[in-house]
């Protein structure tokens, strides 16, 4: 959900911005709407081969995570520049062949975007240059080991696995398929 152009910025923080609008209800009465805004992020279906690349994550106050590149965009940044530079920066990995895959919009009271990418035949480049909150261990693994990561409980890009759970649910397997060959092309 967009915030509506009524909406007040309350509250700045360091990624979360706090916004605030009067909202008519159904019985005529006003009330106070509240919603979050914080800066899309990306996330990279990386392949090397017939694999995919995976990180086995760990940052400061949370339990080690499985998770694909990714994060935040900068102020004025390509959402396609932010994930070239994520999958850079975390997996020292480039790539000439990009698209955009999907776009969610995972909360009702976030104005938060998150574009996926694919990145296909990525190639070694440079060492990791992490955050220093960030510990990250690179690692690739076949399509059958990343559907059973995705539907995991460690994976922590809850919209790409619950697309992927619904894809292996489905009956009509030509649709897991063809997302299959999108990101192998």
């Amino acid at each position: 959900m967009k915030l509506p152009e009524s909406a007040v910025r309350v509250f700045k923080g360091v990624i979360f911005d706090v916004y605030q609008w009067p909202q008519k209800m159904f019985d005529g009465s006003t009330e106070t709407f509240e919603m979050l805004k914080r800066p899309s992020t990306v996330t990279v279906l990386a392949t090397h081969g017939e694999s995919i690349i995976v990180h086995e994550e760990e940052q400061p106050g949370k339990p080690p995570f499985v998770t694909i590149p990714g994060g935040r965009r900068e102020e004025g940044e390509d959402p396609l520049a932010t994930a070239k530079r994520e999958l850079l920066e975390e997996s020292g990995m480039e790539s000439d062949d990009w698209e955009e895959l999907r776009v969610y919009s995972p909360a009702t009271k976030i104005d938060w975007e998150i574009y996926v990418f694919v990145a296909r035949n990525c190639r070694k480049v440079a060492d990791q240059m992490l955050d220093v909150g960030e510990k990250i261990r690179v690692r690739e693994v076949s399509w059958e080991e990343f559907l059973q990561i995705a539907c995991g409980e460690r994976f922590s890009e809850t919209e790409l696995g619950a697309e992927i759970m619904r894809l292996r649910l489905d009956p009509d397997q030509s649709k897991m398929d063809a997302f299959r060959k999108k990101i192998f092309r």
